[in-house]
């Protein structure tokens, strides 16, 4: 009960004292990107519920000859790495936060796409909120292996205190300010983990 108090009063005034950035975030995004401004999908919540996590917009449309999207590596734009490297893509999270979908500490909203391919002991990941960071996020944010992250977000929801968050809070600070393991198109790095499982079944 009071991580959510914290998350909410955090976030409020978060999103108070950062309103002049998001607004000029938000000019740049619609200026550089066109409309809509924000990016929304669909993630799994807590026990595994729905929810449209809100984001800037960072990458164009562009489309093939058959109509399909281009690669993410192929969509960014030099601005839409900016905002990712910086972590801005993800201030609107903070409104996600207040509104009781997401925590500033947890592990991070993956593709719903995933839920199949848990394991038992991965799940759960899916019984705390999830969080604009994580403790997989400060131990080398994007940059370590599906089985290392989800590790590392099962260890967050078996030892998780007031304690914990705060230090993950400070460390994801410190990392945004160095711009240290930041992995701005994950798909040039890494196999999204439903086709990895997918291959591993093989």
């Amino acid at each position: 009960m009071f991580k959510r108090q914290f998350d909410f009063i955090a976030s409020l005034i978060g999103l108070i004292l950062l309103s002049p950035v998001l607004a000029i975030m938000a000019l740049l995004v619609r200026y550089k990107l066109g409309a809509p401004v924000l990016f929304r999908q669909v993630r799994p919540g807590l026990h595994g519920k729905p929810f449209k996590m809100v984001k800037f917009r960072s990458m164009r449309d562009a489309y093939n000859a058959e109509g399909k999207p281009l690669p993410d590596s192929e969509r960014i734009t030099p601005f839409g790495r900016f905002l990712r490297s910086t972590s801005l893509d993800e201030l609107p999270e903070l409104w996600n936060v207040l509104k009781g979908d997401m925590s500033l500490v947890g592990p991070r909203p993956l593709l719903m796409e995933y839920m199949d391919y848990y394991t038992e002991e991965e799940m759960l990941r899916h019984t705390v909120r999830p969080g604009i960071t994580g403790l997989a996020q400060v131990t080398g944010r994007n940059a370590t292996t599906w089985n290392g992250r989800l590790a590392y977000d099962v260890q967050y929801v078996k030892t998780q205190t007031l304690w914990l968050d705060i230090k993950i809070i400070f460390k994801t600070i410190c990392q945004v300010i160095k711009r240290e393991g930041v992995v701005v198109v994950p798909s040039e790095v890494y196999q999204k983990l439903s086709d990895e499982r997918r291959g591993d079944d093989l």
